[in-house]
């Protein structure tokens, strides 16, 4: 109950004048909520069951069966959007996620043979937990004259271990400092080499 005015000075304590100060809040609460009930009927988020059957209709949407009433309230309320984003391939992704399906990828012309086919990516969840719902979208909202096909993902954990790899080396340079008919040449062997590591990581 949220305090809605403040009493006058002479009236700031007491154990009735509280009492008093409580009953009018309550009231006021009662009032708000019945003011506020044709407007939360206009919403499709907070307006009855019996009421959303007509938005529903209104909005060109049906509902199909043993549908949550949250999922439904959701489509009502989104129809109007949906709608415009009906056709291209970013409002098709919006769709899925206003509607709580997740995560999608949608793949046009992949095929040179079959290009009217476009390919919509889901993991094996999406499309078990969503499969009256995936129609629907692709019945209401896909595109005309296009086939649409359903491509599970299955996400695979890799590991791959990184480790470094290097090398040594060593470099002499001989240079003459005196007259060739004098000049000795000694020559001394130092080693020159490396070493590596291949590593391979196998799925």
């Amino acid at each position: 109950m949220a305090e809605r005015y403040s009493l006058p000075v002479w009236l700031k304590s007491g154990e009735k004048i509280n009492r008093l100060k409580d009953a009018f809040g309550v009231w006021w609460d009662k009032t708000e909520g019945w003011i506020k009930t044709p407007l939360n009927q206009m919403d499709a988020q907070t307006c009855s069951v019996t009421l959303l059957k007509y938005h529903a209709y209104q909005k060109d949407v049906e509902r199909f069966a043993d549908e949550p009433d949250e999922l439904f309230r959701k489509r009502v309320g989104f129809a109007e959007k949906n709608a415009m984003d009906a056709g291209s391939k970013a409002g098709f992704i919006d769709i899925f996620q206003r509607l709580g399906i997740g995560y999608l990828e949608v793949v046009e012309r992949e095929d040179e043979v079959n290009w009217d086919v476009i390919s919509l990516r889901l993991s094996d969840s999406q499309v078990a937990s969503n499969t009256e719902l995936l129609s629907y979208i692709i019945q209401q909202y896909g595109r005309t004259c296009r086939r649409y096909e359903l491509t599970v993902l299955t996400p695979i954990e890799m590991t791959v271990g990184v480790f470094e790899v290097g090398h040594g080396w060593s470099l002499d340079i001989a240079k003459q400092v005196i007259e060739p008919w004098d000049a000795k040449a000694t020559m001394q062997n130092v080693a020159t080499g490396h070493t590596w590591n291949l590593d391979v990581a196998s799925v």
